[in-house]
């Protein structure tokens, strides 16, 4: 695992949730070894696709491996390869590295969009945005209450945005958009325009993210992580019990 940009970028305190210090977003739109962008260019690749697309395919993998994977807009099933808007779940390979033991990553974007990046979204933390980004990034003080996530060891924060994301935000699948802190102003106009509520937004406090494409591959097929594919409302399950409930979900028994 010494090749994981996770494990090898940043060491943390052996704790369930890391105990980490305090940290501002980034005032930078660019990360070094990352994608992330909040300008839309990031997801055109997958916009280009039917939004319907992935429903279509759970159906059809519902039908062959029964009701485990769910049904309506509820649902997740395993795939062979990552992509856009997948799960990776730590396997048991990770037990022990306390950043990731037990985590599921939704990855923001991947291959062929550049360097795959991604959040872990089972890891809350006890900040609030006021806590973390500088004063002009939400100048309304829309968000200020809103609670910080762990996002991953790499420096830029995220937000993840339910609904149409107003044409301005990156499109991570249906029903799910991304940000990174120069959308958090317009995430802001939308809430005060009435086209979102503040509770559509989750905010993490960094990001995960890997040199290139064959890096993600080979830690999967090296067993350190499993993906799955899920629908936007799969996202929303209870964080402290999202990595069992995905599980059992999806293979319905431990992984190794």
């Amino acid at each position: 695992m010494e090749s994981s940009c996770f494990v090898a970028s940043k060491s943390f305190a052996k704790a369930a949730v890391p105990v980490r210090r305090r940290r501002r977003w980034s005032t930078s739109s660019v990360v070094v070894g990352s994608s992330l962008r909040d300008d839309g260019a990031a997801s055109a690749a997958a916009a280009a696709e039917s939004p319907d697309w992935r429903s279509f395919r759970a159906k059809l993998v519902a039908g062959e491996v029964g009701p485990r994977t769910g049904s309506g807009d509820w649902w997740a099933h395993a795939l062979h390869e990552p992509e856009t808007g997948c799960l990776l779940v730590a396997t048991e390979r990770l037990d022990g590295v306390h950043i990731f033991e037990r985590t599921v990553v939704l990855l923001l974007s991947a291959f062929p969009v550049g360097p795959p990046t991604g959040i872990i979204l089972n890891r809350p933390s006890l900040m609030s945005i006021k806590d973390a980004g500088p004063a002009d990034m939400d100048p309304a003080g829309t968000f200020l209450g809103r609670p910080l996530f762990f996002g991953g060891p790499r420096e830029e924060g995220v937000f993840l945005a339910r609904g149409p994301g107003g044409g301005a935000l990156p499109e991570v699948m249906d029903g799910l958009h991304y940000g990174t802190h120069r959308g958090v102003a317009r995430a802001g106009e939308m809430v005060r325009a009435g086209a979102a509520a503040v509770g559509d937004f989750r905010f993490f406090d960094g990001h995960c993210g890997w040199d290139g494409p064959a890096q993600l591959r080979a830690e999967v097929r090296a067993g350190y992580w499993a993906v799955a594919a899920c629908s936007a409302r799969v996202i929303d399950m209870d964080c402290a019990r999202l990595w069992e409930d995905i599980v059992g979900l999806v293979w319905g028994k431990g992984l190794r």
